[in-house]
C-alpha cells in the first residue's frame, strides 16, 4: 500500500490544540483547494489535516463506504502533538460536495465508520438530486457557479491537479441515497449557499428534521463552493464558533441578550 499523502494545518506553537478536523474535498477539488479554509481554524488551534477527495464506486457502494472508513480512521491516526496515538477529540469529519455525501453515507453505516467515527460533523454544499446539470458548458461557466471569490477563482484556475468538468452529470442515486436517508447522530453543521444551483433545500429541510443536532446554516449569495466563496471569513467564523460549542455540550459561548439590528 502506498503511504498516504495528506496535507496538514497546525495549531500555533505554544497553544494546546482544541480538536482535529478531517476535510475531505469533493468533484474536482485538490488538497490544495482547502489551504486557506485550513490555515483559519489553525490558526484558531485546530488540527486540521486535508485528504484527497473519495473515488467511491456507486456500483458496490458499501465495500467502497469501509474502504473510505478505514482511509479517515488512518488519516486520523498520528495527528495528535508529540507523536501520541489517536487524535486530540472532538474528532470532527467536515466535507464539501460529494465529500459531504460520502461522510453523512458513512455515518448511516457505523459499522463502516469504525474508528474514524466523529464526535460531529460540517457538511458543506451538499448537493441533491437535479436533472439539469449547472456545472456544464466553459469553464469561466463553472467557476460561476463555483464561487465569486476572486482568489477562490485564481486557485482554481492555477490548480494543475483540479479536474475541470467534475460537475458534469448527476451525483450516483446510490450515494445521494444512502446520504440523505441514513441517520447522521453526532451533531451537525450543514452549510448551503442561496445562489447554490446544486443544493436542494427540500432533501436538507428533511435531514435536518431527521437528524437530531443537526444545524443548517444558509450563506447570503454564497455559490456551491460555500467555504471558498466571497463569505470564506464568516464561514469558517461559522465553523469555528460551531467547533467551540461542540467543547462545551452544543452550548455557545456567546449568547445576544438584545440587538438594535
Amino acid at each position: 500500500m502506498s503511504t498516504p499523502e495528506y496535507t496538514d494545518h497546525h495549531a500555533p506553537s505554544g497553544l494546546a490544540t482544541r480538536g482535529t478536523v478531517l476535510l475531505v474535498p469533493g468533484r474536482g477539488e485538490t488538497r490544495a483547494t482547502y489551504e486557506r479554509f485550513g490555515r483559519r481554524l489553525a490558526v484558531d488551534a485546530y488540527r486540521v489535516r486535508v485528504v484527497d477527495a473519495p473515488g467511491l464506486d456507486a456500483e458496490d457502494l458499501p465495500a467502497a463506504l469501509a474502504r473510505f472508513g478505514a482511509a479517515l480512521a488512518e488519516a486520523a491516526g498520528g495527528t495528535a502533538p508529540d507523536g501520541a496515538a489517536g487524535a486530540v477529540r472532538p474528532l470532527v469529519l467536515a466535507g464539501a460536495d460529494t465529500g459531504a455525501l460520502a461522510i453523512a453515507a458513512l455515518l448511516g453505516r457505523p459499522e463502516a465508520a469504525g474508528d474514524a467515527r466523529p464526535d460531529a460533523v460540517v457538511l458543506a454544499g451538499l448537493p441533491g438530486r437535479s436533472e439539469a446539470h449547472p456545472g456544464g458548458g466553459t469553464w469561466d461557466e463553472e467557476l460561476d457557479v463555483r464561487t465569486s471569490c476572486p482568489t477562490h477563482r485564481a486557485r482554481l484556475t492555477d490548480d494543475s491537479l483540479f479536474r475541470r468538468g467534475a460537475l458534469d452529470g448527476p451525483v450516483p442515486e446510490a450515494l445521494l441515497t444512502a446520504a440523505y436517508e441514513g441517520e447522521v447522530a453526532v451533531p451537525a453543521l450543514l452549510l448551503t449557499g442561496d445562489a447554490d444551483p446544486f443544493a436542494d433545500r427540500e432533501l436538507l429541510d428533511r435531514a435536518v428534521k431527521a437528524w437530531p443536532r443537526t444545524r443548517l446554516a444558509v450563506v447570503r449569495g454564497g455559490h456551491h463552493d460555500v467555504l471558498n466563496d466571497l463569505q470564506h471569513r464568516s464561514v469558517a467564523a461559522e465553523v469555528v464558533t460551531f467547533l467551540e460549542a461542540l467543547r462545551n455540550d452544543l452550548v455557545p459561548a456567546i449568547a445576544v441578550a438584545s440587538s438594535a439590528w
